[in-house]
């Protein structure tokens, strides 16, 4: 595990970072040392959005130590909450931030689609897979969908290989139908395989599910064996058996559809000029991309830096083919999740 001090120390350190051939296969550029990047001054405000256990925070006031000529504003909340502040503000006079780096695609889409984000230029490009280099932000660090299992309880034999199969089996299910992460991946559904498709599954698992407030508590049902298992994102998984290595779960990935979404954090620009680029070229860093996979189990995105441990690498997983800017579209899935009674 790294701590704040090796983290800072890393920031300041000269190193090369090698390339793994499934990276460098995605078209993904090694990632760069944080000394090689420009200092940053000026002034510069950030909307960062409130998650990790306030590692992301960590991140940017590591950035900020080591650039002391840099004015640096940051502005904590929900993603979802600074994404719709981004939009009220534009509507009142502009937005008051330079960038905002936020904890899912969904919320930057939100941005995105009111016209508020500046395109990402290629230097921001060029640390990322081809997979995932959109023009209206950037992408951060990667969360893949998962099934969080007790193998106590089911074995991986009979969990189904996509996840429109899951109302034909007999397995109870946790899940969180209020957290973003979830639907983020019920948006992804009901793109992927329609509204009417959407419907039916979740009316499907419906009398099999227990709702939690969080995917955490879901995946400790999982462990405790209330439930077969969990629809989360994978790090909750790791970060349980983390601190409780002896917990009975493991992970499964569908293939090709919405269970297998891998999802980003990501920044998005709103101003012009040097300063807000620079500052995203950090988070690209091989020091920020390790202290995310390591502290956060997140799946860097920058090449040359190993997932953690219990995921699969990026390119051995099967996401859908999906533009992630898309998962903006909330409204329609939260609707459905009303009329379905699952809100």
């Amino acid at each position: 595990m790294m701590d704040r001090r090796t983290f800072l120390k890393g920031l300041s350190a000269l190193g090369a970072l090698g390339v793994s051939p499934a990276w460098a296969a995605s078209g993904a550029a090694e990632a760069v040392p944080a000394d090689q990047l420009p200092e940053l001054s000026g002034d510069l405000t950030v909307y960062l959005g409130r998650g990790e256990g306030g590692l992301y925070k960590q991140v940017v006031e590591a950035i900020r130590e080591r650039n002391p000529s840099l004015s640096l504003e940051v502005r904590r909340g929900s993603s979802s909450g600074l994404a719709n502040t981004l939009v009220a503000e534009s509507e009142h006079g502009g937005a008051r931030a330079d960038a905002f780096w936020s904890i899912d695609a969904s919320s930057l889409g939100h941005v995105a689609s009111e016209g508020l984000t500046r395109p990402v230029p290629a230097a921001l490009h060029e640390p990322l897979p081809e997979a995932f280099r959109f023009e209206a932000f950037a992408p951060v660090s990667g969360r893949v969908r998962s099934m969080a299992y007790n193998p106590e309880r089911v074995r991986e034999a009979d969990l189904p290989e996509r996840i429109m199969d899951l109302p034909d089996t007999d397995l109870t299910v946790g899940w969180a139908p209020s957290y973003g992460a979830f639907q983020s991946f019920l948006t992804a559904m009901r793109l992927l395989e329609g509204e009417e498709a959407t419907r039916a599954w979740l009316r499907g698992i419906q009398g099999r599910a227990r709702s939690y407030a969080g995917e955490l508590g879901a995946v400790m049902a999982a462990a405790q064996g209330e439930v077969d298992l969990a629809l989360a994102n994978h790090y909750y998984t790791l970060r349980l058996k983390e601190g409780q290595p002896e917990t009975s779960l493991e992970l499964a990935f569908t293939r090709g559809d919405a269970g297998a979404l891998v999802n980003t954090s990501g920044i998005a620009l709103l101003s012009q000029g040097a300063t807000p680029v620079d500052f995203a070229r950090y988070l690209h860093s091989g020091e920020v991309q390790r202290f995310l996979a390591e502290e956060a189990y997140e799946i860097p995105l920058a090449g040359g830096v190993e997932p953690p441990a219990g995921v699969p690498a990026l390119a051995r997983l099967e996401p859908p083919e999906l533009d992630l800017t898309r998962l903006g579209d909330l409204q329609p899935t939260l609707a459905l999740m009303r009329e379905a009674g699952v809100l």
